[in-house]
């Protein structure tokens, strides 16, 4: 499931290239028929993201409500504009294709400013969204043989697999397949939906949006694992951050809520807040700090070699050389080391 910075980064991405435009919206696969027919033809005014959800706001008041999910996907086509701090450290995006990029112009910089690939996908821009290397392949060799291919290529592109929705402008088109949750809201409704989300450093990192979740967090008895997961206690965290945030501040996993000192759940809060706008960057859930030169080049390239203890069962830890344990809380895998977290 893509977190909250991938999300972050296709909300910029229809804010340059949609926000202001005139948009088709169809539903080839038809089961969206209805709702794309309420906004087809409209201008899209704003694109927001807050934590996994984004929103698309038309001229006519209605919004698009988005939520990728386990599976969902975008892929962009068309005379793409990259947001300029995504293209300017990172053109890298999630997992979105967008033909007719210069793949290697675009990629993670490395320290002298050469092109540095992941080789995991993670932080592709050819398909936005869930991290299926399957996907990424296909997307990264459709792009590259359209970005080499003819010019009399047509746009838009006709429509591949299952698309739940096609929002298309004059010159760029963003196809959504397989997401949780793909409908039409009035503004009274995505009110509601944003009120019960917790704080979203991205959106509001003031003091009253710390506040909110030290004092949520500390009311609780739930153990923080399953509370960083929780969308209504914090924004935007999926099962990497939740990993790696917990091994950097060196909390136990199953600790509860209301047992951690509002200090360590203030350095929590400032941390997600610092490792989110990385990810915005930089496109990459990096968590490892101080890596520079060929450790930060193997880390863009691999993701292996950029966490503490996310998919590093069995290995030794970093810091003190104990085996990470790997079990399941919440149905989602969880990775902590049993000394350092104690």
């Amino acid at each position: 499931m893509p977190e909250g910075h991938s999300v972050h980064r296709i909300t910029r991405q229809f804010a340059r290239n949609f926000v202001g435009r005139r948009v088709s919206l169809s539903s080839p696969q038809g089961r969206f028929a209805a709702g794309a027919a309420q906004l087809d033809g409209h201008v899209m005014t704003d694109a927001r993201a807050v934590g996994k959800q984004m929103f698309l706001e038309f001229d006519n008041g209605l919004w698009l409500r988005i939520h990728l999910g386990m599976y969902g996907a975008w892929d962009f086509a068309g005379d793409i504009i990259m947001d300029a701090t995504i293209a300017s450290s990172n053109g890298r995006m999630g997992q979105t294709n967008q033909r007719g990029t210069d793949l290697d112009a675009l990629a993670s910089p490395g320290p002298d400013g050469d092109a540095v690939l992941d080789s995991a996908g993670e932080n592709s821009m050819h398909s936005i969204g869930a991290p299926r290397r399957t996907r990424v392949r296909m997307a990264e060799q459709e792009t590259l043989r359209q970005a080499q291919g003819p010019s009399e290529d047509t746009f838009p592109p006709e429509p591949v697999g299952q698309v739940r929705v096609r929002l298309l402008t004059d010159t760029v088109s963003a196809d959504l397949r397989g997401p949780t949750a793909c409908e039409v809201l009035d503004p009274a409704q995505v009110d509601a939906v944003m009120n019960r989300l917790g704080p979203d450093p991205q959106l509001d990192d003031t003091p009253e949006a710390e506040q909110r979740f030290v004092d949520t967090v500390r009311k609780k008895p739930t153990r923080i694992g399953l509370l960083l997961m929780d969308q209504s206690v914090v924004s935007g965290i999926g099962n990497v951050y939740r990993a790696e945030l917990l091994f950097r501040a060196r909390i136990n996993p199953h600790a509860p809520g209301k047992s951690l000192s509002e200090e360590s759940l203030r350095a929590l809060w400032r941390d997600w807040a610092h490792l989110l706008a990385i990810g915005v960057a930089t496109g990459q859930m990096m968590t490892m700090d101080d890596l520079d030169g060929e450790a930060y080049v193997l880390a863009m390239k691999n993701r292996a070699d950029r966490h503490w203890v996310y998919k590093r069962e069995g290995l030794p830890c970093r810091v003190c050389g104990t085996h990470i344990t790997l079990e399941e809380m919440g149905a989602r895998k969880l990775y902590y080391c049993p000394r350092c977290q104690a």
